[in-house]
């Protein structure tokens, strides 16, 4: 599953996702969580699910972001949203696999009951918004086969322990946000899920995305929350393999290819051992 760019959507908001199904973004996510007031809450649903049966073709997954169990809005907003047009529920506020697993067991049901084949639908977890979920993390790589990826935010942490803010002056992470970033790289990579980084807030500074898209991958991560569609294309160019980066996987993979007892080769003065193989092995496969 291809996930660059993920696009949030407000679900009540027709104009935004008219905007936002045309911006070349890999997934939308309709929002019924946080960019929804609680007076319009059914309103978004039931657009939302509308939406979901629209069979107008799309070159976009079509993901959901639910209100979270500790609401009573949960239970309603799946049933209303899983069908034929659904990717994927992205789920808020989790605990750990535990809630993955709650979320999965809802999901066979109704997949079931909208006659849709079973597994259809896949979770994306946000996975540190609570402090209790900072302790759980590791709990994904035993999880379910629904869970494809693993994103974190700080805003709702930041409520949660009571901090003034969570960035420095120069804009970068202050320590705990950066420990929530690295443990939920770490988390994705140990549960083999993909690695989504959070929001780049201010979706006038291109040339600060591009910055902090450029460090994302380097650190691992294979995709970015989009709160704009004009943040998608820098986003979608940041993730995406140059072709020398492209070239020179194929060379590595190639090599050891010929030489299959080896663990270490050399190319063009360099050495090479099975960890770059394995690097080589994921960029190829993300293409």
């Amino acid at each position: 599953m291809r996930l660059r760019s993920l696009l949030f959507v407000p679900g009540d908001d027709k104009r935004k996702f008219e905007k936002a199904r045309h911006c070349g973004a890999d997934a939308l996510i309709l929002d019924l969580e946080d960019a929804v007031v609680a007076s319009r809450k059914l309103e978004a649903r039931a657009l939302v699910a509308r939406y979901v049966e629209d069979e107008t073709p799309r070159d976009w997954s079509f993901w959901v972001r639910v209100n979270p169990f500790d609401t009573e809005l949960t239970l309603g907003d799946l049933a209303a949203v899983v069908g034929r047009g659904l990717t994927g529920i992205v789920l808020p506020k989790a605990n750990g696999a535990e809630d993955v697993t709650r979320l999965a067991h809802c999901l066979d049901a109704l997949e079931v009951k909208a006659g849709i084949q079973a597994g259809q639908v896949k979770v994306l977890v946000v996975a540190t918004e609570t402090p209790q979920a900072m302790f759980r993390l590791g709990t994904y790589a035993d999880s379910h086969p629904r869970l494809v990826a693993l994103t974190w935010g700080a805003e709702d942490l930041g409520a949660a322990v009571g901090a003034t803010a969570n960035k420095e002056a120069d804009g970068e992470w202050t320590a705990p946000y950066q420990a929530a970033r690295s443990m939920c790289l770490f988390a994705a990579a140990a549960a083999e899920v993909l690695a989504i980084d959070t929001l780049y807030a201010d979706f006038h500074d291109r040339e600060g995305l591009a910055t902090s898209c450029r460090r994302s991958r380097r650190d691992g991560f294979v995709g970015r929350i989009a709160i704009h569609p004009d943040q998608v294309k820098t986003i979608d160019q940041c993730f995406s393999p140059s072709d020398e980066d492209v070239a020179h996987a194929r060379r590595i993979v190639q090599t050891f290819a010929e030489r299959p007892d080896a663990g270490t080769i050399g190319i063009d003065g360099k050495m090479y051992d099975i960890p770059h193989l394995k690097q080589a092995r994921r960029l190829l496969a993300s293409i």
